[in-house]
């Protein structure tokens, strides 16, 4: 089957824009392949060591987590839930205080006096402290697969499990400029789901579309898409949440749905994760599929469309990126958009995230 075009009107800048697409899926934001996204030695913050907004103390504490986490071989992924969550509870400082929901919280984790966290020192220790978070998360089932966010709410317990979202993109600086020269967040390739800077980082950007040279194996990805296809690129997310960037991926247009049937068409996404078991919603979050039935937010008739939600802003609308979603000549590239959060029919989440309330 061949990709259509048709007309998005969904978009909040632009009032209407002439989306080129028939394939899409999903994503959860992440670099592109790393060669190895492991513990690699140990972590030092100098007097020289810098990044802005950021004191030489809260530095050392990042790295004490990190290397807590090289020695529980934690990678870089859980490493950065790490940094991200003692940002959200301390802001990096070893704090001799609790608050109101815990007066005797303490440390780098604000970390409980109920036995579960060890003794006052422990609490009050940055490494020892990271450790005991580390080995929590380590015990939350499939904590990879989850947004990061969520990952950090299953040990914490806190009562906003999105408290830590915002925290996020610091802890990816941090941790960026703390790893070792041997290895570096920026082009490493290890997933960082809910990155909302990845861009356009499909490894076959510059593949020959079906368009170029017609509908054959030359025009078709690794991932069994037409190449540069909305669903070849959110199928590509899907893959690097899931920790899969090089052959053979897990999952592929032959076989995500368990009934066989194959994704070439956007409309079937949706059917497809219900086969599946996974979770539909109506909230926009980074990393979701964006999904849209057939003819809705201008959306071809028969085939709908699918997009990736890139950003989440404050004001009721988010940006979506994706491939196919300009006019010709640059109908088969990279594109993102600004949409009212109420336009899309649903936002398609990865199976172990949750809907925020």
């Amino acid at each position: 089957m061949k990709p259509k075009g048709l007309l998005i009107g969904a978009a909040v800048a632009v009032p209407s824009l002439f989306f080129g697409l028939i394939f899409s899926m999903v994503l959860l934001l992440a670099r592109p392949a790393a060669a190895d996204c492991g513990p690699t030695g140990s972590v030092t913050a100098s007097e020289d060591t810098k990044v802005e907004g950021y004191t030489a103390e809260q530095l050392r504490n990042a790295a004490a987590i990190m290397n807590a986490g090289r020695t529980l071989n934690l990678p870089v992924r859980g490493q950065l839930v790490s940094v991200m969550v003692a940002l959200g509870e301390s802001g990096l400082r070893v704090l001799d205080h609790g608050d109101g929901p815990g007066p005797d919280s303490r440390g780098l984790f604000q970390q409980r006096d109920n036995g579960a966290w060890g003794s006052y020192e422990d609490r009050m220790s940055p490494s020892i402290s990271a450790a005991n978070f580390i080995k929590a998360l380590q015990k939350v089932e499939s904590w990879e697969l989850l947004e990061p966010t969520i990952a950090g709410n299953r040990v914490q317990r806190n009562a906003d499990p999105y408290h830590y979202q915002k925290y996020w993109s610091a802890a990816v600086r941090i941790v960026d400029v703390l790893s070792d020269a041997s290895f570096s967040l920026e082009g490493s390739g290890c997933p960082l789901p809910g990155d909302s800077g990845a861009g356009d980082d499909l490894p076959w950007r510059d593949a020959p579309s079906w368009v170029q040279v017609g509908a054959n194996a030359a025009s078709t990805s690794p991932l069994g898409m037409y190449n540069r296809e909305c669903v070849d690129f959110a199928l590509w997310r899907v893959n690097q949440q899931l920790g899969s960037t090089s052959a053979p991926f897990k999952v592929h247009n032959g076989t995500f749905r368990p009934d066989g049937r194959k994704l070439g068409s956007a409309v079937a996404w949706r059917d497809g994760w219900q086969a599946k078991g996974w979770p539909i919603g109506g909230t926009p979050r980074v990393g979701a599929v964006v999904w849209y039935a057939p003819g809705v937010g201008g959306a071809d008739g028969t085939y709908g469309h699918v997009a990736v939600v890139k950003e989440v802003k404050g004001n009721g609308t988010f940006v979506e990126e994706g491939y196919n979603g300009n006019p010709p000549p640059d109908d088969h590239n990279y594109y993102t958009r600004t949409v009212s959060n109420g336009v899309p029919s649903a936002f398609l989440y990865l199976p172990t995230e949750q809907e925020h309330p």
